[in-house]
């Protein structure tokens, strides 16, 4: 054990984690901190409740300097009978308690030994895990008798000192009351206070665009440039989405703006917004309201509902407004919105939304041509400080929930009810109302939405709070309540005078209903969707000024499905159950800003337990993530790009690369649908229309986008021929830099100048006809997608969604030559595309170094090899450090060889080192792709031997500790001393 730490706070390994384990170790504790919030307090209370048990005494000396510490803090910290607590008043105002040490003695078999941690942390759920602090632990053993060693007896002095100050004053009911008052009575002044300094901020400084906004204003300007007149931004609630249209609108400088949404209330936030920014700025500028009582169409900026708008559109003229806003666009396929939008005729349009799935199927993206200035989603809204953070803590369910016990079909009203009536139970309500009063909340008033499983169990549950002393009401889109009704209940939960304390609903997500000062979400039904999860959990994240983070209690019963919430907070379409293992074992240790989450040790075992015996890739599984994401599209058949549109689905492709029966997407649909849609297995008979989807489909995911710019140029043409100036132009669209070369080699790539004999023949009625200036389809292709409208559908859907996720994942940049982008995944054939490499693609593959793009040389690396592996292919590649990667050339190469030199000293001969991994070479039979982890530089006195050569490399970018932890976790040894390699 080191004598001496530096302690700061990374993505996996945070003053958190190192504060838990000193408290876990201990045999006594004293604790001196200037600050300590709810939100702090809360991470800690299962390990302190576990410190009570075992009886471990601690002492903690918080302060009430400037009233950081609150009320509820100090009760719930009194509440632990092993803990003594003291407040330490400062004398004046000008006194101040900057202290923060953590004391441990800790007793060993054959030693004891204080730790001493001093630094910058207070006990905030910032200063744990994400503020920047630096803090410094020193390990000392204890001298004779026991006694503390030099620096440890100085600091155990100064806590003792501090301890015993007459202004170091003891826990009491007296002192709470006295606290209470003072902070109270100096209340309204703070509020005030704050208000003033707010206004003054405001009217001297510019308000400036956050990282969501910049993004999406240049965007914005990047696809009128290219001769767009539609986009779509969809960004979390409370984002800055209206803010955004602000600034553009700054930028776009209409004559006439119009702002249409479809509730009054949003209506009137806008303009404030609006007022605000462009009132400031511009000379002309003057702003109305277009409301069933206002009609102020005389300005330039009118802000319009939906419905008066819808009724009165005729009374302007269609070219009246060069710019118009639709905001909550995923309404925008509605009949009124439609009247408006087939109507006028601006310069552009802007549809802003928080979601983009609709339930009546429209398609939001076609409504805005594709074009998305900004997609936020989760992990990204964390990552930007967009959304408040929450600590999530999964807990058992109360004893007798048995889910293996329900006998109904899953996806019937039977199994629904069935479970809502195994839930319906009176000692399980006593079970989250105490797991609520342990875990508490941000603020005074706890304002819960608790989520449950049908609006029978919501009664339940709202009839059983009311009787157990909690005021609550069970609302749903299913009730005879209007909208104003359901308002009014959300407003009555937002009071903080008001009784109202929880809102119980099924389906209140789906409403609109926006409750920003929810500070609670309960999950009281097992998981079935982690689309659905997403979606209930972002209704308490709207990021208010005093709101630190929401509390999210879920309830995870032996549902074998309960693993759906790691997949949801592991945020990506593409996952392998490897990861997501690593990911629960850490608690989600990267998820940024704030947010924690924390599984006791049944649910998380009985997760990973899941995770280890699900087959990702196996029929059954992929049958049950189509079926259950059809449910949430509404029944319909779910296109490529709806995977796109909602936070927590599977990744598409998976379907059509899980079993050689399957090439395309579309292949699989037909499969599922082939009792209910015959005609997708009647089109699939046309053998060329199969080969043009499936050779498509073997460039899915778009890793560069000129391919996709070729496809639908031809598609939209009018007489099957684009010349590469056409196409040059139209790539202005998407890329910031067009570079012919690759629009040329696109165009040969397509038409299968480099593919070989056996892909020539697989592909040869669908490849594309190019002279060198212009490209078309073959005859017969353009004719099918010309006369059959659902050939055109199938294959204009996968145009779009490698357009959309291209730009969703690459942007507009450009990464020049070779192509590729940081910790972006690619197979090695993806390199011959993304080198413009000139010659049969096919031949680059091989066993980890690949030389034929010279001077660039790329090496791929198989982590953990299989335990058969013969020895002498038994490489010892690891990483050393996340900048520093050891690797073994090919047992062929020797280091006085052309091809040694090269490697050893690459970087003097001009070449370029490119380092690719993989954890494993196949899961569940299925290869994987390889990492792309950038440039690497040779440290040349580290190479050893011959054949191979083991030789240590730089990493020019230091992997994120999130994928070195995954990388260099084996998870067949989690809960072992070997976890890590």
């Amino acid at each position: 054990m080191e004598s001496t730490q530096f302690i700061y706070n990374g993505r996996t390994r945070n003053f958190f984690n190192i504060l838990v384990e000193n408290l876990l170790q201990c045999t006594e504790f004293k604790i001196s901190v200037a600050f300590i919030t709810y939100g702090g307090l809360q991470v800690l209370l299962e390990t302190l409740a576990e410190l009570s048990k075992r009886n471990i005494p601690g002492e903690i000396l918080t302060t009430t300097y400037q009233n950081m510490t609150t009320p509820e803090v100090l009760k719930r910290l009194s509440d632990f009978p092993n803990i003594k607590l003291k407040i330490y008043v400062p004398p004046t105002q000008t006194d101040g308690f900057h202290a923060k040490g953590y004391l441990f003695h800790k007793s060993f078999t054959d030693s004891d030994q204080w730790t001493v941690i001093i630094g910058s942390s207070n006990i905030t759920g910032r200063a744990l895990k994400t503020n920047v602090e630096w803090n410094v632990l020193q390990n000392e053993p204890t001298q004779e008798a026991q006694e503390p060693g030099i620096f440890a007896k100085s600091v155990l002095d100064e806590f003792e000192e501090l301890w015993k100050s007459p202004w170091a004053k003891e826990y009491s009911d007296d002192f709470l009351i006295s606290y209470r008052d003072y902070l109270s009575r100096i209340k309204e002044n703070v509020r005030f206070q704050k208000s003033a300094e707010l206004f003054t901020y405001e009217h001297s400084q510019a308000i400036q665009p956050n990282a969501m906004q910049q993004e999406a204003i240049v965007k914005l300007d990047k696809l009128r440039k290219a001769g767009a007149n539609k986009a779509l931004a969809i960004a979390a609630t409370g984002s800055g989405k209206t803010y955004m249209s602000v600034f553009d609108a700054l930028q776009f400088k209409p004559k006439r703006l119009l702002f249409i949404v479809h509730r009054e209330d949003i209506l009137k936030k806008a303009k404030e917004s609006f007022d605000t920014i462009c009132g400031a700025a511009g000379k002309n500028y003057s702003s109305g309201f277009f409301t069933g009582n206002k009609k102020e169409a005389d300005c330039t900026y009118l802000f319009a509902t939906r419905d008066t708008m819808s009724r009165h559109f005729g009374e302007f003229s269609a070219d009246s407004f060069d710019y118009i806003v639709i905001d909550e666009a995923h309404h925008a396929s509605s009949e009124s919105y439609q009247k408006i939008i087939s109507y006028f005729k601006p310069e552009f349009l802007l549809g802003l939304t928080a979601t983009p799935e609709r339930s009546d199927n429209g398609d939001i993206y076609a409504l805005f041509d594709n074009n998305v200035a900004v997609e936020i989603r989760l992990r990204q809204a964390l990552e930007y400080n967009l959304i408040c953070p929450f600590h999530y803590f999964g807990l058992t369910d109360a004893e007798g929930i048995d889910y293996s016990k329900i006998k109904a079909e899953p996806g019937t009203s039977e199994y629904t009810e069935e479970i809502a009536k195994m839930l319906m139970v009176g000692h399980r309500v006593d079970y989250i109302i105490e797991k609520m009063k342990f875990y508490g909340h941000d603020a005074e008033k706890p304002k819960v939405l608790g989520f449950c499983q049908n609006i029978a169990h919501a009664k339940y549950m709202a009839k059983e709070f009311c009787e157990r002393g909690v005021s609550a009401v069970a609302l749903s889109s299913e009730d005879n309540k209007s909208i104003d009704e359901r308002i009014a209940f959300t407003k009555r939960l937002e009071d903080d005078g008001d009784e109202l304390k929880v809102i119980f609903t099924v389906d209140l997500f789906n409403e609109g209903i926006d409750i920003p000062s929810v500070n609670t979400i309960l999950m009281l039904r097992p998981t079935e969707s982690s689309i659905i999860f997403i979606q209930q959990l972002g209704r308490g994240l709207r990021k208010l000024a005093d709101k630190e983070f929401v509390t999210v209690l879920d309830f995870i019963g032996n549902y074998n499905k309960s693993f759906l919430m790691a997949i949801a907070l592991n945020g990506k379409q593409n996952f392998d159950k490897d990861s997501l293992k690593v990911e629960v074992e850490t608690d989600f240790a990267d998820l940024p800003n704030g947010t924690y989450i924390h599984m006791d040790k049944i649910a998380k075992e009985q997760i990973l337990r899941q995770l280890e015996n699900e087959k990702f890739m196996s029929m059954k599984y992929m049958k049950e993530s189509y079926l259950g994401f059809k449910h949430v599209c509404g029944g319909k058949i779910p296109m490529l790009i709806d995977y796109l549109k909602r936070d927590g689905s599977v990744d598409p492709l998976r379907f059509s690369s899980f079993s050689a029966n399957y090439k395309t997407y579309l292949e699989f649909v037909a499969y599922m649908e082939k009792e209910t849609h015959p005609e997708l297995s009647l089109l699939l008979q046309n053998e060329s229309f199969k080969s043009l989807m499936r050779l498509f489909t073997f460039y899915t995911p778009a890793k560069r986008i000129e391919e996709w710019i070729i496809a639908d140029s031809l598609l939209k043409s009018e007489n099957n021929r684009v010349s590469l100036v056409e196409l040059t132009g139209y790539a202005e669209k998407y890329l910031d830099t067009v570079y012919n070369e690759r629009l040329f080699h696109a165009a040969e790539t397509l038409s299968g100048k480099y593919f070989d004999s056996s892909e020539l023949k697989r592909y040869e009625s669908a490849l594309l006809l190019f002279d060198e200036n212009v490209v078309s389809f073959q005859p017969g292709i353009y004719s099918l997608l010309q006369s059959d409208k659902t050939a055109r559908l199938w294959f204009e859907d996968l145009i779009k969604y490698n357009l959309l996720r291209y730009q969703d994942e690459f942007g507009s940049t450009d990464y020049a030559l070779p192509f590729l982008k940081l910790y972006y995944e690619y197979s090695m054939r993806d390199l011959a595309l993304l080198c413009n490499y000139k010659k049969i693609h096919s031949s680059f593959r091989g066993q980890g170094l690949l030389t034929s793009a010279k001077p660039d040389y790329f090496i791929f690396v198989n982590l953990h090899k299989n335990a058969d592996i013969k020895e002498s292919i038994n490489y010892k590649d690891k990483f050393i450090s996340p900048g520093v990667f050891q690797w073994q050339t090919p047992n062929s190469t020797s280091q006085d060889s052309e091809l040694g030199k090269d490697i050893i000293f690459g970087y003097k001969r001009g070449i370029n080192l490119h380092l690719f991994v993989r954890k494993f070479e196949e899961v569940e039979g299925v290869t994987q792709p390889f990492v792309y982890l950038g440039k690497v530089v040779p440290f040349s006195d580290t190479a050893e031997g011959n054949k191979p050569i083991t030789i240590q490399f730089a990493l020019e970018k230091r992997i994120p500790d999130e994928m070195y932890l995954d990388f260099t976790t084996r998870t067949d040894m989690l809960g072992t001393d070997g976890g890590q390699l």
